[in-house]
C-alpha cells in the first residue's frame, strides 16, 4: 500500500460513515458476548434491514466500553444503554426517531466514565475490531506512515524515551532504554515479541485491547521493529483467549493483504512480518525467558539472566519484548508527541494505566486513568465504593505477585514508586477490592496456592518454598498454627524472595509480606484461637486447670 492509498482509504471511509444519520455500537468483547451481545447485534442489524434503514443507520460491533458489570452495553449516537437484551433490538431501533429508552439508560456522566482518560483505549467502543477500513478511518497506521516517511529509527527511540513511557507488563522498565539496547546490538537477525500471556487472576486488560483494537497493537509492534531493526515479530497469547486469537489472526491477515505488513511497507525498504504463537496457559510464561523458550517449542521455564533477551533472546538473537499495553501506547505518542504524553501522570510515572477492577465494589470493569490518581478516587468515585454498607478493607494490586494495600493508605497515589513503597507493585493492572468480611491470611493463602500451582519447578526455592509456605498458611487459617509457624513463614518469605530464579518466585511472597505488614494481628488471632482450642482439649482430657501453652 502506498501512503496516498492509506490516506485515501481513511478519507473515503470517514465520508461513508458521515452519511449515516444514526450509529448503533454494540460491545462484542468476551464479557458482553457471554450475555448474548452477539445475538443482540444480529437482531439489531436484522431490525434495521427490516425497516429498510441500512442507508441511514450504521450498526457495528465494537470493543469494550468499560462498565462490564452492566453489560451488554450499547451506544446509540450520544446515548448509552445498559443491561440490554436481544429482545430489546426492536425498541432500540424504534427509539432512533423518538425519545431514549429511560429504563435502559446508562449515565455516561457518572465518575466511572468522567474520571477516566483514554489513550490506549481511545478507539475502544468506537471501531469495529474486525474491519481494517474502519480502524484506518479512525487513525490506524497513520503513526507508522509518519515514522517510515519522516523519522529515523534513532528519532523514534528518542521520542519514546522523551515520552517517559515505561513497560506496562509490571516491572516498569523504561521503554525507550530497552529499545535502544536492542537497537545497539549487532547482527542482522533481530526479533520482536509482544507478550500477551496475561495470567493474573482477575486481570483482562491486555485481552480487551487485543479483542477491541488489534490493529493498534500491530502498529505499535511495527513502529518498534523499525526503531530497533527487527524484521520478524511474534505475538504470544494464551489459548484461553479464543476471541483475541481470532481477531488478531484476522487483523494480521488483513494487514498483510493491504501491504501494511510484509515487504517494503509504504514503498520503503522496511520489511516486517508478524506471526501468532499460542501459549498453554502457564503463568510462568509471562516471564521473558520462559516465554522465549515456549516460542522456540521448548518447555516454558526461565533461565538465569544475564544474558538478557536484548542481547540473547529468541533463537539466540537480540530480542525486544514488551507487553500488549506498552505497544498500544506507541502510536498515540508518535501521533501527538512525547511532550503530550509526558504531561500526563507523575514525574516518574508518565501516561495512563489500564486497570481491571474486580471484587467487592459496585462498578466492576475496565478503566484507564492517569498515573498518579489517588487510590481513594478509584475505589470510591470510579468503582462506586463498597456495596451492602460494608467497609473497605484492602485492595490487592499487581496480581498474585502484588501486595494488599490497607484502608489507612487509601490516599496514596497510583504510580510505580508509591505502590512499591506501600509493599505492592503496579503489575499488569489487576485490582481486587476486599471488604471487611475478608480474612487477610486467607487472601494470602489463595494467592500462594496460585503461585505454588504455577511454579515451573525448575528451582528449589520456588518449587519447595511456595509449597511449604502454603502448608504453613493452611495450618494458620485452619486454626492449627503456632507462633513458630508464623516465624517460619516469615523466614521462608525472605528465603524465597532472595534466592528464586525468576520473577515469579521472587515476587511470590509479596501477598504474604504485605498482609503480615498491615494485618499481622489477624494471623496472631488465628494462632491464639488455635492455642486456646488445644488448651481446652488438654484440660478436658486431664480434668485439671492448666495455663494455655503451645503443645507439641
Amino acid at each position: 500500500m502506498k501512503p496516498e492509498e492509506l490516506l485515501a482509504m481513511a478519507d473515503k471511509t470517514s465520508s461513508d460513515l458521515d452519511r449515516y444519520e444514526h450509529r448503533i455500537h454494540v460491545c462484542t468483547e468476551s464479557g458482553c458476548i457471554s450475555v448474548q451481545s452477539d445475538v443482540l447485534l444480529k437482531n439489531i442489524g436484522e431490525e434495521v434491514k427490516r425497516r429498510n434503514n441500512q442507508d441511514k443507520v450504521c450498526v457495528k460491533g465494537v470493543g469494550c466500553m468499560g462498565l462490564c458489570c452492566n453489560g451488554p452495553l450499547v451506544r446509540v449516537d450520544d446515548v448509552m444503554y445498559q443491561f440490554v437484551k436481544p429482545e430489546h433490538a426492536g425498541v432500540i431501533v424504534e427509539s432512533l426517531s423518538a425519545q431514549p429508552i429511560q429504563e435502559l439508560l446508562c449515565d455516561t456522566g457518572q465518575p466511572f466514565f468522567a474520571r477516566q482518560k483514554l489513550v490506549v483505549r481511545d478507539n475502544s467502543g468506537r471501531v469495529d475490531p474486525e474491519s481494517l477500513v474502519d480502524c484506518v478511518a479512525h487513525g490506524a497506521y497513520q503513526a507508522l506512515l509518519k515514522v517510515l516517511t519522516t523519522m529515523t529509527p534513532q528519532q523514534v527511540i528518542q521520542e519514546i524515551s522523551d515520552s517517559g513511557l515505561r513497560g506496562r507488563g509490571g516491572a516498569g522498565f523504561p521503554t525507550g532504554l530497552k529499545w535502544s539496547m536492542v537497537a545497539k546490538t549487532g547482527g542482522r537477525d533481530k526479533y520482536l515479541i509482544c507478550n500477551g500471556d496475561e495470567g493474573d487472576p482477575g486481570a483482562f486488560m491486555d485481552r480487551s485491547v487485543m479483542e477491541g483494537d488489534p490493529h493498534r497493537v500491530l502498529e505499535g509492534m511495527a513502529i518498534a521493529a523499525y526503531a530497533v531493526g527487527a524484521e520478524n515479530g511474534v505475538i504470544y497469547v494464551r489459548a484461553e483467549y479464543p476471541l483475541a486469537v481470532k481477531r488478531l489472526t484476522k487483523a494480521i491477515n488483513m494487514a498483510r493483504r493491504h501491504e501494511l505488513l510484509g515487504p517494503n511497507i509504504f514503498g520503503t525498504n522496511f520489511n516486517f512480518n508478524i506471526e501468532l504463537r499460542l501459549g498453554a496457559g502457564a503463568f510462568v510464561c509471562g516471564e521473558e525467558t520462559a516465554l522465549i523458550a515456549s516460542v522456540e517449542g521448548k518447555r516454558g521455564v526461565p533461565r538465569p539472566r544475564p544474558p538478557y533477551p536484548a542481547n540473547y533472546g529468541l533463537f539466540g538473537c537480540p530480542t525486544l519484548i514488551n507487553n500488549v499495553e506498552t505497544y498500544a501506547n506507541v502510536a498515540p505518542i508518535i501521533n501527538k508527541g512525547a511532550a503530550w504524553f509526558a504531561q500526563i501522570g507523575t514525574e516518574k510515572s508518565k501516561g495512563t494505566k489500564i486497570f481491571a477492577l474486580t471484587g467487592k465494589i459496585r462498578n466492576t470493569g475496565l478503566i484507564e486513568v492517569p498515573m498518579g490518581i489517588p487510590l481513594r478516587d478509584i475505589i470510591y468515585d470510579i468503582a462506586g465504593g463498597i456495596p451492602d454498607g460494608k467497609a473497605f478493607k484492602a485492595v490487592q494490586t499487581g496480581g498474585p505477585s502484588g501486595g494488599c494495600i490497607p484502608a489507612e493508605l487509601l490516599d496514596i497515589t497510583v504510580d510505580y514508586e508509591s505502590l512499591a513503597k506501600a509493599g505492592s507493585i503496579m503489575g499488569s493492572g489487576g485490582m481486587i477490592v476486599m471488604d471487611e468480611t475478608s480474612n487477610m491470611a486467607d487472601v494470602a493463602r489463595f494467592f500462594m496456592e496460585f503461585c505454588m500451582t504455577e511454579s515451573c519447578g525448575k528451582c528449589i526455592p520456588c518449587r519447595v518454598g511456595t509449597y511449604e509456605m502454603h502448608e504453613l498458611l493452611d495450618r494458620i487459617c485452619e486454626k492449627r498454627g503456632t507462633p513458630e509457624d508464623l516465624q517460619l513463614l516469615k523466614d521462608l518469605c525472605d528465603m524465597v524472595k532472595q534466592t528464586s530464579l525468576c520473577g515469579l518466585g521472587q515476587s511470590a511472597p509479596n501477598p504474604v509480606l504485605s498482609t503480615l505488614r498491615y494485618f499481622e494481628q489477624e494471623y496472631q488471632n488465628l494462632i491464639a484461637e488455635a492455642q486456646a482450642a488445644r488448651g481446652q482439649v488438654t484440660q478436658a482430657i486431664t480434668g485439671e486447670h492448666i495455663e494455655l501453652e503451645v503443645l507439641p
